[in-house]
């Protein structure tokens, strides 16, 4: 992310001021580096292609997701990975071709089913035995399918955030046979063509230790079953910076690790090696997002705690309440030394709304002042709710010093928009 201070004294974001954009846009206002979501989005595709494989990467994008943000991924040549109507729907709306699109989640609504049929989408993420029968009567003609399996890897990060275990709910059972039964029925099926497998063994992934063992469970499985496919898709949760001490994934050397692992299990199995595909959200957009906030008020309490207030919180910001995620905090409109340890509290009615517990802060910070949590452009505006009637932020890309609004503050209007008088 490329966050610094200038000349003046005050933050920027891609080379734009973000004090500036603050006071005329207000806030809470989501800021993300375009030209960053860019280059994350390019660094995959040169990991790819340094080793001779074929690939297709596809954007998660429950992380954040929006008409601008959708044209971006198909400029940069990514697929597209949703897991409701709503995200399929933003995809259409976007003008993103329909056969470059899958779809994902445990449990597809018929409606979810039969909108996706009628888009056109590539292929369907199967997720449970009934899915199957459910697509398949709801389809008119083939459709693709890959087979979510769980293969009962646990991943080291946090547990809310692991999907491989045995006790995911995601995916179908290797160890109890549900896989190899959701297989069979895809071949029994009358409209169902079984395109590929795919797994997901959580997020925040720092290493490649996890997935080139899951691989080798997985294709040692496909070829003691004698199933073929055409593609394996490995899934995401590629890990990135969130405080110092984290370490994001590092794509240049993790990505060729991890093929050329698979590469060498297909040719010790003497299986032939499908098409890899990958589905990175947090990782593409998460470090090139920053949250501006407008500091309210201070309120100290001697010898034991310092609140410093901020006109959002959970309703934006919700991932501290939910996993006690840790995030880092600037001073926007001036450059001093953080001396002061703090609680960034927000404005909602509930004492677990807190942004950041520990945070470093100048002495001198006061109402008026402008704040940027760092690394927020995943999971927050897609996650934000109107809870206490609060409105959701506008957000922003910024690009050589410009910025453009993709997402409109939510107006008071638009909290009561679907309330019957």
């Amino acid at each position: 992310m490329t966050v610094s201070y200038n000349q003046n004294g005050v933050l920027t974001l891609g080379n734009t001021n973000l004090k500036t954009l603050a006071q005329s846009f207000g806030t809470p206002t989501i800021v993300y580096d375009e030209m960053y979501i860019r280059q994350q989005m390019r660094r995959y595709h040169q990991a790819f292609q340094k080793m001779d494989v074929n690939f297709v990467l596809s954007y998660a994008s429950k992380a954040f997701t929006c008409i601008q943000m959708v044209k971006l991924a198909d400029e940069e040549n990514f697929d597209l990975d949703v897991v409701s109507i709503g995200e399929l729907y933003t995809a259409i709306e976007a003008g993103f071709d329909p056969k470059r699109i899958h779809f994902h989640g445990n449990n597809k609504t018929k409606d979810e089913i039969q909108y996706a049929l009628k888009c056109g989408i590539g292929y369907f993420v199967v997720d449970a035995l009934d899915e199957i029968a459910l697509i398949d009567q709801y389809a008119t003609e083939s459709i693709d399918v890959l087979i979510r399996v769980n293969p009962g890897v646990e991943a080291h990060t946090h547990e809310f955030i692991q999907t491989g275990q045995e006790k995911s709910k995601f995916g179908l059972s290797i160890k109890h046979g549900l896989a190899q039964k959701g297989v069979e029925m895809v071949r029994n099926s009358e409209h169902l063509h079984l395109k590929g497998i795919h797994f997901h063994i959580g997020s925040q992934i720092e290493e490649t230790t996890g997935m080139k063992e899951t691989a080798k469970i997985v294709l040692k499985w496909l070829k003691t079953s004698n199933i073929n496919i055409e593609m394996l898709n490995i899934g995401g949760g590629f890990a990135v910076k969130y405080v110092d001490g984290d370490s994001s994934f590092n794509i240049e050397e993790g990505i060729p690790e991890i093929v050329e692992n698979i590469k060498f299990t297909c040719h010790d199995l003497d299986y032939p090696l499908p098409t890899l595909s990958i589905e990175p959200g947090r990782s593409i957009v998460a470090e090139a997002g920053v949250t501006l906030y407008e500091v309210g008020s201070i309120k100290e309490i001697p010898n034991v705690n310092k609140y410093v207030s901020v006109d959002g919180g959970m309703s934006d910001h919700i991932r501290t309440a939910l996993y006690d995620a840790k995030y880092d905090v600037k001073l926007v409109n001036r450059n001093e030394p953080g001396e002061d340890t703090v609680t960034i509290a927000g404005k909602l009615c509930e004492s677990g709304d807190i942004l950041i517990h520990e945070a470093k802060l100048p002495s001198s910070v006061q109402r008026g002042d402008y704040l940027a949590v760092l690394s927020t452009g995943a999971y927050h505006y897609s996650m934000a709710s109107n809870y206490n009637q609060i409105q959701k932020p506008a957000v922003f890309f910024v690009s050589d010093g410009k910025a453009r609004e993709v997402i409109k503050r939510q107006s008071l209007r638009q909290l009561i928009i679907n309330d019957v008088k």
